[in-house]
């Protein structure tokens, strides 16, 4: 019970703090509707009026055809993004490759091991080695 208290009185704290800070009446949102001003500078750039968006967007509808710059850019992003599939698929078939070579050699190699052990095992000393004991015709 004592954590529960001591967090509600921590709140209670930060609350305090902040109602008497003046830092808090300064990032209130103003309450008057009737000062709306005009945007300055870089926002001019940014926002445009609602008759000018309404133009915009009645100009450009879905069936209206792209410009010619707007479909050689989406030309190359997909061209971009097929380049970009091609580079994953040939670094992953590559990756695959390379693990099935070299399981492929570890597995040669575990034969390997395992017939050299087991002709050393059965090697009874009185004929040579097996690999050497082949007749010439």
């Amino acid at each position: 019970m004592s954590w529960t208290y001591a967090t509600l009185l921590a709140l209670v704290a930060v609350l305090v703090a902040l109602s008497l800070s003046p830092e808090a009446d300064s990032a209130a949102v103003p309450s008057s509707k009737g000062s709306v001003k005009e945007p300055q500078g870089s926002m001019k750039r940014i926002f445009m009026k609602e008759a000018d968006a309404a133009t915009f967007f009645r100009k450009r509808s879905r069936r209206a055809s792209k410009s010619q710059d707007e479909i050689n850019a989406e030309q190359r992003q997909i061209l971009a993004a097929d380049e970009r599939m091609r580079e994953f698929n040939e670094e992953k078939r590559t990756r695959q490759e390379n693990f099935a070579e070299e399981e492929d050699d570890e597995q040669n190699e575990k034969s390997r091991e395992s017939t050299e052990q087991w002709r050393e095992f059965h090697y009874d000393g009185m004929h040579p080695p097996q690999e050497y004991n082949r007749q010439s015709i």
